[in-house]
């Protein structure tokens, strides 16, 4: 019998199966020309140090249903290309400075070799998916292309509903907003599709898979709420920019409610600076907005909700995997529902 997940449970299958995911990754980054200004800008964010969440969790998902290491394998490392693809531009799109550490991939090359690259990225993705006919045959490889497309729809229409927003500067949003957006943009590509394939392969396709999106959802939204205050409280090990939401407009949980609650004098101001181009909004304002947060108590209003979602999750969780064998893999999934508010 395996003992519940601890606290060393989550880094130790994340370093594994984060490792055995990149070293089969390397397979599918050409060793060609151009390298200086294609083949070697894709396959930075690969190298950079990342969580791997995402393939850790298609891989657990997949042994926890049945299946072994080498059927999950290809499509583990589909989802991390295609991660840091989108991760190249969504740098571009935030006009973001740093990523894992380090300056984005633009600020390095320049914007447009940066979304070539991004681009290059995203194609070479579907490669290891190819290769699932070998392993899983025709019909199943089919069904993981279908939930791959489906799952690229959802992230598209939820970056477009952020990148939306802040070109409009709308102002008139609300918590299900936010929390609709964070089901496409984030929840789809890091823990919904993850867990669907997984379950997929595993399954042989018999599995529920609608109850994953719930659990996925309530799962993702917990992380993507977490992300946000890390980019607000967050130290050196954080990755991006402190304060860097604030600087980009985006709503955030913390930004909505301050929105809500500040004084009309407060509120007015805040929509100028919101209003005012990016590289326009000084240090002065983003600090200013800053206090507001705590003066307002936004950061304690999402964290409650973000633990509000991690205790839905929970409960999904028990009601999907309760009955599979006991496994490492399984404690590992359960025990992402509190990693999530233990990482940095």
């Amino acid at each position: 019998m395996y003992e519940a997940a601890t606290s060393s449970l989550i880094p130790e299958m994340l370093k594994e199966y984060g490792a055995i995911t990149q070293t089969e990754l390397a397979k599918y980054l050409p060793d060609r020309e151009p390298k200086r200004f294609l083949y070697d800008i894709l396959a930075d964010y690969p190298q950079r140090s990342g969580k791997m969440m995402r393939p850790s969790l298609c891989i657990a998902t997949a042994r926890a249903f049945g299946a072994s290491l080498e059927d999950a394998l290809a499509t583990a490392v589909s989802i991390e290309l295609l991660h840091n693809a989108l991760l190249i531009h969504d740098d571009i799109e935030d006009e973001s400075d740093e990523r894992r550490g380090k300056p984005t991939l633009h600020k390095i090359h320049g914007v447009p070799l940066a979304i070539n690259a991004g681009d290059t990225l995203s194609l070479l993705s579907l490669l290891p998916l190819i290769t699932n006919t070998e392993t899983l045959g025709s019909k199943l490889s089919t069904r993981i292309l279908e939930e791959t497309i489906r799952m690229a729809l959802e992230t598209a229409e939820g970056q477009a509903m952020e990148l939306g927003w802040r070109r409009e500067n709308c102002v008139d949003l609300n918590d299900e907003d936010y929390l609709v957006m964070v089901l496409k943009k984030t929840c789809w590509l890091a823990t919904i599709f993850p867990l669907r394939i997984g379950a997929l392969i595993g399954s042989r396709d018999t599995a529920d898979l609608e109850s994953l999106i719930r659990f996925g959802f309530f799962l993702g939204a917990a992380f993507q709420i977490q992300d946000d205050l890390l980019n607000l409280v967050g130290d050196e090990r954080y990755g991006k920019e402190l304060n860097g939401d604030i600087q980009e407009g985006k709503r955030t949980l913390m930004l909505l409610h301050l929105m809500e609650n500040a004084s009309d004098e407060q509120r007015e101001l805040l929509y100028q600076l919101l209003d005012t181009p990016r590289e326009q909004r000084s240090v002065a304002q983003i600090q200013w907005v800053r206090r507001l947060m705590d003066e307002y108590g936004s950061i304690d209003y999402a964290r409650e909700i973000a633990h509000g979602m991690a205790g839905a999750a929970m409960h999904e969780y028990k009601m999907i995997f309760s009955n599979l064998p006991p496994s490492r893999d399984k404690d590992f999934i359960e025990g992402l529902v509190t990693w999530v508010f233990e990482r940095t």
